[in-house]
């Protein structure tokens, strides 16, 4: 929120944040520390309320306060220790901070949990429960404390330079999708494609990465428009954070990429995002084994069911480059969380710049009236199915072929349409373990319907390094495995 206000609204209003100093052992609040003092946001005023004590005891540092201030000062933050409880010294510690220029301020508040209250103030055991027989004491306790009952007759400054009103609605690409037909195009990059198109269109997106953006291709938005990307370097749970709070009231529509199995770092501050209502769009390029070399720690095989169990999520999978802008363009347009999956491998143009794709609309891309099975795939497995149709339909089995669009929401009625036409024979594949994505949302869908079968292929073990096509075949999401699959399922 702070860069947003200095870099993006350039607006003077403030930004404050109270941080429990049982919470400052996560390194996420540390990474946030770094991330403010490089970028000098001397607009946020971070309070550290140390009153000692944790949920179920102490904390590590309890009240040793010159620990905290070298800790804070090292990240390089303009830090006060205050008494928390003495209101003229936080008055002026908050005046202090208004005035530095450069660096973000810190206010170490030392405090009390309880304080006043007999028999609770800086007493263990009180975390999180009802004061019952104690509450009566309590209030008049606090009561007693209050030195001035009536109007204070303060009246907080407004901020002379206001953020000026923006306009977030209908963000489209600039031009439809040029990709000639026979090119072959890694959905990763026409994410930095789509992503240059609308921001051109809406000058209130903005982009960051975690230090990937070569490799996501969010490097193309940062050429174009350099005051509007913000590099976060390889802290992924800051990253979510940093695009959340440039999201927040508004004021801008952020798109955060990395590699999506980095996502996984930070699916706490992801489902605190859903639950604080977001609107922030992630990209993760590099999934799956078709990767290849780069081996199992860069491939991401769980990040779809990741973001599906996100409340009021939508998943994209597009499969060739038009879909990919398409699915930018819809994402910016999407309250919630959006995630949007992408793949390393150049890839076939499969559809027409004036497509009409759209969220929860399966594509049919193969059929005839003779198809046996549907099968389901996505990107690089939907290649591969379509592959597979040609070399089956030499031995005269015909098959259909499925692009979903998107994962969540999952096309309920194609899906359930086309396998009864199919004789109730559904394959899914998916570059991903088999919990949570593809073929569970499949499944899902036709899950109360009579006569339909689901045979999955997906991922089923921690892969190694190989080569793509190599790594597609050892794990049975190939060409060859889906005619296997086919075959079999058709025996059964």
């Amino acid at each position: 929120m702070a860069y947003t206000g200095k870099y993006i609204d350039k607006a003077d209003y403030r930004v404050f944040c109270i941080i429990g100093d049982g919470e400052s052992a996560e390194g996420s609040v540390w990474e946030a520390m770094a991330f403010s003092s490089f970028y000098k946001l001397d607009n946020l005023v971070a309070i550290f309320d140390v009153n000692r004590l944790g949920q179920s005891e102490p904390t590590s540092l309890q009240h040793d306060m010159d620990v905290y201030r070298k800790r804070a000062e090292a990240f390089g933050w303009n830090t006060s220790v205050v008494e928390g409880h003495d209101v003229e010294a936080l008055s002026k510690a908050f005046y202090d901070a208004s005035t530095v220029k450069g660096r973000p301020t810190c206010i170490l508040a030392k405090t009390f949990k309880g304080k006043g209250i007999p028999g609770i103030e800086d007493e263990e055991n009180w975390h999180g429960k009802p004061l019952a027989a104690k509450s009566e004491a309590a209030i008049k306790a606090i009561e007693d404390n209050i030195s001035n009952k009536g109007p204070h007759g303060l009246t907080p400054k407004s901020p002379s330079n206001q953020a000026k009103a923006v306009n977030i609605s209908n963000i489209k690409l600039s031009e439809p999708p040029t990709y000639d037909k026979s090119a072959q195009v890694a959905t990763r990059a026409a994410y930095g494609t789509a992503l240059v198109k609308i921001g051109k269109n809406n000058d209130r997106v903005v982009a960051m990465d975690g230090d990937t953006k070569n490799s996501t291709f969010s490097i193309k938005f940062k050429e174009a428009f350099p005051d509007r990307f913000i590099e976060c370097f390889i802290a992924e749970q800051n990253l979510v954070g940093v695009g959340i709070g440039c999201g927040t009231r508004g004021r801008t529509v952020p798109f955060i990429s990395t590699f999506a199995c980095f996502l996984s770092r930070a699916f706490d501050q992801i489902r605190m995002g859903a639950i604080s209502q977001t609107n922030a769009n992630f990209v993760g390029s590099h999934s799956g084994v078709s990767i290849g070399e780069d081996g199992p720690s860069q491939m991401a095989l769980e990040d779809l069911s990741m973001f599906r169990s996100i409340p009021g999520s939508t998943v994209f999978y597009p499969s060739d480059a038009v879909s990919t802008e398409r699915a930018v363009e819809l994402a910016a347009n999407t309250p919630g969380v959006c995630f949007i999956r992408t793949s390393r491998p150049n890839c076939p143009i499969l559809y027409s710049p004036d497509d009409n794709l759209q969220i929860g609309k399966a594509r049919v891309v193969r059929k005839s009236d003779s198809d046996k099975v549907t099968v389901i795939g996505c990107c690089v497995t939907l290649f591969e199915a379509l592959k597979a149709a040609d070399k089956l339909a030499i031995d005269g089995v015909n098959i259909r072929v499925i692009d979903p669009f998107t994962i969540k929401p999952i096309d309920a009625e194609t899906i359930r349409s086309n396998a009864k036409e199919t004789g109730g024979k559904i394959i899914t594949v998916e570059d991903h373990y088999p919990e949570g994505g593809l073929g569970e949302a499949v499944c899902s869908a036709v899950a109360c319907c009579r006569d339909i079968t689901v045979k999955k292929l997906a991922v089923q073990e921690v892969p190694r390094s190989g080569k793509s096509a190599e790594l597609l075949e050892k794990y049975g999401i190939s060409a060859n495995c889906i005619v296997k699959a086919v075959n079999q399922i058709l025996s059964q």
